[in-house]
């Protein structure tokens, strides 16, 4: 029997978890514009500490050993065919778009990983730091800043009037409350104008009229969703307001039936975390095991339950602030779950790789 061709577009978290479970169940080709998957939740560990990437940036064929791996964007697709941006044309019989958000990063694990030390010596080098945006991203960072380099000067500027706006006021208290007991000082209901910077004082106008000093910034707002290319496809009113990939019950895009979307840039009503990304990978793994052995198999698609909003949010090593569907919690537990080794342990295993790097 002919194997069925599943054509997999994104190499993030569900891209990856996807062509890692279905790669022996069918022709399956990956495209990705870089040579590796990264794990997106532990990425800022690395910055203050660059050896932590070895294990976070694990080359595609590191897990995925049986299909084809294309190195390229995809830039349109057709119902039976993607097109990449080097020229290839990859036929398919199930595409699942799994393209997230996008970020200019490097295209080998080699260069992601200098690009971390590079970054890992400006804050070595830097008394003080500006980081723009109150999001996860610009809380974590800080929060590893100031506990792996407590006498330098970190300060947070963001427009909202609370951090972690995605989540519950009570954890954006306590998250306050815990980043100025680390000397931490963050700035609401301000922006800063990037151009402002002078090299002879070294510092930043916000909107408010403040002067930061600061040596370097680092800017961490949301990254665009992945999907302008689709606006020039098939796919073009399968896009709602924000960009959003719209899909039915079971992760498919909807009224296709052979085209799903996985992550991020799906429309599901939930907050997008990588977790939640894994849970759409896995759904999609089955269901496409289903739909290659046919015969009716089609009315047993499982179906996915958009996800209560929990999040756990890493405050340097051990500590962390959890929000769960009935409480919030700050300290030592959620740290506990997360902050120690930001699941990457668990991540790898999932990918069928040792937890840890062997010694050389």
């Amino acid at each position: 029997m002919v194997e069925k061709k599943v054509v997999i577009i994104g190499g993030g978290v569900a891209g990856a978890i996807l062509a890692k479970t279905i790669q022996h169940q069918a022709n399956v080709t990956l495209i990705d514009p870089k040579e590796y998957f990264e794990i997106p939740w532990a990425s800022l560990r690395g910055l203050v500490e660059p050896s932590f990437a070895e294990r976070t940036v694990i080359n595609h064929r590191e897990y995925f050993k049986k299909g084809d791996l294309v190195v390229s964007t995809a830039v349109n697709i057709t119902e039976t065919e993607v097109f990449t941006e080097d020229g290839n044309q990859i036929s398919y019989d199930y595409l699942v778009i799994a393209t997230g958000h996008t970020e200019p990063i490097p295209k080998t694990r080699g260069e992601r990983l200098d690009q971390y030390k590079g970054e890992n010596a400006k804050i070595k080098s830097a008394n003080s730091i500006l980081i723009v945006g109150g999001g996860p991203t610009g809380v974590e960072l800080a929060a590893e800043i100031a506990v792996d380099f407590p006498d330098k000067k970190v300060t947070i500027v963001h427009k909202g009037s609370r951090l972690l706006e995605y989540i519950g006021p009570k954890a954006s208290r306590k998250t306050l409350k815990w980043l100025k007991s680390k000397k931490v000082d963050v700035k609401l209901e301000q922006s800063v104008d990037l151009n402002s910077f002078t090299e002879e004082n070294r510092t930043y106008q916000t909107s408010n009229g403040e002067t930061i000093e600061a040596i370097i910034h680092f800017l961490c707002i949301g990254k665009p969703l992945g999907s302008a290319w689709l606006r020039e496809t098939l796919l073009k009113d399968d896009l709602d307001a924000d960009g959003r990939i719209k899909v039915d019950e079971h992760l498919r895009v909807k009224g296709r039936s052979n085209i799903f979307a996985i992550g991020d840039i799906t429309d599901v009503k939930e907050i997008k975390q990588g977790v939640y990304a894994q849970g759409h990978a896995q759904l999609v793994a089955k269901n496409l095991k289903l739909l290659i052995e046919g015969a009716g198999k089609e009315r047993k698609l499982g179906t996915y339950k958009a996800q209560p909003p929990i999040s756990i949010v890493s405050l340097g090593r051990k500590h962390g602030v959890a929000q769960f569907p009935f409480m919030t919690v700050i300290g030592r537990f959620p740290g506990m779950i997360k902050s120690g080794d930001l699941f990457v342990g668990k991540t790898r295993k999932e990918l069928g790789l040792e937890p840890n790097l062997k010694k050389s």
